[in-house]
């Protein structure tokens, strides 16, 4: 039976009681944050439960086969609804959202022509248009005449818009790829060394040279470190500069204003990675910290991380839609010149992509469900959740904290433990499914290092050539693929806004249990527990108001800030 048409709903509904029903008793049977026993258990249950081939000869019906596997997923999946399930920006989904994408499953529009998608291209180009309009801002290029829709035909309008991609990755390489195309193919791409792998990943898919890494102490680009880069390379020189707001490594923000006063003054162009920080646009609060993202030439949002949505759901952001215009392109059967001409909407040129599924239905059913309020508040209160867990590190002489946190990650280690020593932490309480931490080697962002590589304006610092596939990928971010690093940090990435104080403190209870019965640092021993000490005045449970630029400090031996 068909998913479909006027039947369809029938055929579904006994199907998602399976589907529920398969769901609740996987996580009752898993009974944590992830499975226990590591990558060979979980293989080998899903192997026993496949034991009759993944291609039956005759199939099991849909019953059987959904309420089969969809346990057997849930019971071995990670669940980022645990508060214990912190390792990534990982979120977990808003029922309303996940509800309303079994509804774009089951109509199945295709978003690469008008006559597949008819109202769901309508409903994302209006919910492209209002996220673009919370980066810049809802007026139109002065004196450009354009009202709030598109021309007809799908000509590009002046105003600010947006592409619904599959996440920061594809939104990164869309902002490299307009910069290339907006400046040629010598554009140098310079970055940060706190900048996401995707950008060098980009640049080499561009086939652009190696990007220039800029040193981030305490893992923000330093703005007197960009502008040394930018002199060196010259002042002809066609150059995009990639900020971030919320690095995955430790959630931090790029001094935006600062960095886009360096670019004017050097006539670059200007892309701002906000896949991790953009949400704080929701919060008047919060959205001080992302001060300058206005100035961008192109952003890159997610919300698929502090939005709540199911995976995928990324947005990139434009000032004035026909800055779009490099991906226009035509197919004949999609967007026929004369059918255009006769006012069918054109949205070959809304992706790289030709087949897309309506990713935007589960965001726009999020927005009107929660409104802009109902948002600030989930991510207001999900960096109180991560000040609180601060707090927490803070006060314990067991625990080193790395830094107040920006947004919703916290860094932290037993006092004393060497990199061996923390991922050790990590694998044990993965591997008994108590907890999923994840990990970040900040030795590349101390003050005054740039990753150890002594890279500088126009010469590649990421340990490759130019070019070289292992480079694109590997070579970007601190401590890539060196293992257990000498200031490594287990990583609590926090994205469950209804985490208790209980469910912090059990998380630490955890970390401090496993290293007194993992192997002892290099000194031979760790730290016993020993009475808490009293949080320092700097760190209080609520959310921060700073602007951009503003760190917390802490004063403790052992929960002292290490950005500089």
């Amino acid at each position: 039976m068909l998913a479909g048409g006027t039947e369809g709903p029938a055929a579904l509904r006994p199907l998602t009681g399976v589907v529920i029903d398969a769901l609740e008793e996987g996580a009752a049977r898993r009974c944590g944050p992830l499975p226990r026993g590591g990558p060979r258990r979980v293989a080998a249950a899903v192997g026993a439960a496949l034991a009759g081939g993944v291609i039956p000869e005759r199939g099991t019906g849909p019953h059987e086969a959904l309420d089969s596997l969809v346990r057997l997923v849930a019971e071995g999946a990670a669940d980022p609804a645990d508060p214990l399930c912190a390792a990534h920006l990982h979120c977990p989904p808003l029922a309303v959202a996940a509800a309303a994408d079994l509804a774009a499953s089951a109509l199945n529009p295709s978003l690469d022509s008008w006559d597949q998608a008819p109202a769901a291209s309508e409903l994302e180009a209006l919910t492209c248009r209002a996220l673009a309009g919370l980066v810049y801002g809802d007026g139109g290029v002065p004196g450009s005449g354009d009202g709030p829709r598109d021309r007809p035909g799908g000509s590009r309008s002046a105003r600010p818009d947006a592409l619904v991609t599959t996440g920061g990755t594809e939104s990164n390489q869309l902002g490299v790829l307009l910069a290339r195309e907006r400046l040629g193919p010598d554009v140098r791409v310079v970055c940060g060394a706190n900048a996401h792998h995707s950008v060098h990943r980009a640049a080499w898919l561009l086939g652009l040279r190696e990007p220039v890494r800029v040193p981030a102490p305490g893992g923000v680009l330093c703005p007197r470190a960009l502008r040394a880069a930018l002199a060196a390379l010259g002042p002809c020189a066609p150059v995009l500069v990639v900020a971030t707001a919320g690095t995955t490594d430790a959630g931090a923000v790029d001094p935006l204003a600062e960095l886009t006063g360096v670019t004017a003054e050097f006539g670059a162009r200007l892309h701002v990675d906000a896949a991790y920080g953009g949400m704080l646009l929701f919060s008047t609060q919060l959205r001080a910290s992302l001060a300058g993202l206005e100035r961008a030439d192109s952003v890159t949002l997610d919300l698929h991380k502090l939005g709540w949505q199911p995976v995928a759901a990324g947005v990139f952001v434009v000032p004035d839609g026909r800055d779009l215009s490099p991906l226009d392109h035509r197919a004949d059967y999609l967007n026929a010149g004369d059918d255009s001409d006769a006012g069918l909407p054109d949205l070959l040129g809304r992706s790289l992509r030709t087949t897309r599924r309506p990713d935007v239905l589960k965001v726009a059913v999020t927005l009107r469900a929660l409104g802009r309020t109902g948002l600030a508040a989930l991510v207001e209160r999900t960096c109180t959740v991560a000040r609180s867990l601060a707090e927490l590190i803070a006060a314990d002489r067991r625990l080193e904290l790395f830094a107040m946190p920006e947004l919703s990650t916290v860094l932290f280690r037993p006092a004393g433990a060497d990199g061996a020593a923390v991922a050790s932490v990590r694998r044990r309480l993965m591997a008994e499914g108590r907890a999923v931490l994840g990990r970040a080697d900040m030795g590349g962002f101390a003050a005054g290092r740039d990753g150890g590589s002594g890279g500088g304006a126009g010469g590649s610092s990421a340990g490759t050539g130019a070019g070289a596939g292992a480079g694109a990928g590997a070579g970007a971010g601190a401590g890539a693929g060196a293992g257990a690093g000498e200031d490594l940090w287990l990583k609590v990435t926090l994205l469950n806004p209804y985490a208790r104080h209980s469910d912090l403190e059990s998380l630490l209870k955890l970390v401090c249990d496993a290293t007194a019965d993992g192997p002892a640092g290099p000194a031979g021993s760790l730290p016993s527990p020993s009475p808490p000490k009293s949080a320092p005045p700097s760190a209080r449970p609520a959310p921060a108001t700073s602007t951009t630029g503003t760190r917390s400090s802490n004063t403790s031996s052992t929960a002292r800030s290490h950005r500089s």
